[in-house]
């Protein structure tokens, strides 16, 4: 045998042998995910009446596509929090009214897709709805948005008042005219809610909760939306009207990451 023959055979056996151990060696799995603490609750079981209209698992958002992190659209927050809604829902019941919830707790992965939206100056697909006349070069510095979220520790809601019985919100059709989110309730994207003056997530200063520019029903509506949670514990975030966060938090410090999903908090 030659030595150049003598040498494929070593390195022959040597890619066997490498072959070999590559297929027996166990596959690489993604880690199990993350679960919330036993101190999150899904908010249909503790108050089943307050209507959920989840926007971030669909396309009706600011970014135009469903959010990262959103696999079903159910509102999840911390027990303490979850039972003070249920308190201001049954107030507002016997006045016929009832709480609808947009958005609840919100994975960090969630605000990560926000922050890589926002940085990509050429995707403006949704701006005729939610932010006509904001720069998108000014969405960090006028605080729309923002790498951290306080919805990620669990006490946070963005939520309205819907007048009862409630009539069905249309569904939404992607691609469909835009029409400016502080047009009159009538023009706007029609949701089922009172008017507040502005539609959910309404990138303009027209959404702060006391801008004096809005008045008569709108401005009443927004205050009493405000009074029922503020008795309840809530504390309104004043640049949103829709923006309330139950204080004492449980958990003031601490972002979670845990997909909003019935798994997440199975059993609690």
């Amino acid at each position: 045998m030659t030595k150049l023959a003598s040498a494929l055979r070593v390195l022959a056996a040597a890619a066997a042998a490498l072959f070999a151990v590559a297929a027996t060696a166990p596959a690489a799995t993604a880690g199990p995910e993350p679960k919330a603490p036993a101190e999150f609750v899904a908010l249909s079981s503790v108050d089943p009446t307050i209507i959920q209209e989840m926007r971030y698992p669909t396309a009706h958002t600011f970014m135009g596509v469903p959010v990262d992190g959103y696999r079903q659209p159910l509102c999840i927050l911390t027990r303490p929090a979850a039972r003070a809604l249920h308190r201001a829902q049954t107030r507002l019941l016997r006045q016929g009214y009832s709480l609808k919830v947009y958005d609840c707790y919100r994975p960090q992965r969630a605000v990560d897709h926000f922050v890589r939206w926002a940085k990509d100056l050429d995707d403006q697909a949704m701006k005729g709805e939610f932010y006509p006349r904001v720069d998108k070069t000014r969405l960090f510095a006028d605080g729309y948005i923002a790498e951290k979220s306080g919805h990620s520790r669990g006490s946070t809601v963005d939520l309205t008042l819907v007048r009862l019985p409630a009539a069905p919100t249309p569904p939404y059709h992607p691609g469909g005219e835009q029409v400016p989110c502080y047009a009159p309730a009538a023009e706007r994207f029609p949701d089922n809610s009172v008017d507040m003056g502005t539609g959910f997530d309404c990138f303009d200063t027209l959404s702060h909760t006391d801008d004096p520019r809005v008045q008569g029903v709108q401005r009443a509506h927004r205050q009493f939306l405000k009074k029922t949670l503020t008795e309840a514990g809530f504390v309104n975030l004043a640049e949103e009207w829709w923006h309330y966060t139950f204080k004492p938090e449980l958990f003031p410090d601490t972002y979670f990451d845990f997909p909003v999903a019935r798994r997440s908090v199975a059993g609690h």
